[in-house]
């Protein structure tokens, strides 16, 4: 393998993994989003309030 070629294929490891652990580090500390509580939003709907379990 000659120079250029071990630059170049060098320069794209890093690249590559660089960018991975950029990405992967955005998704560990973004902050979670609220999710909103399905329970609590369907209680108010009749007949999910005191429905006996089958």
């Amino acid at each position: 393998m000659n120079t250029a070629a071990l630059v170049v294929m060098l320069t794209t490891l890093m690249l590559v993994t660089g960018l991975m652990l950029y990405f992967f580090w955005r998704v560990i500390s973004a902050p979670p989003k609220p999710e909103p509580d399905s329970f609590l939003n369907n209680d108010e709907e009749d007949g999910r309030r005191n429905r006996k379990p089958q």
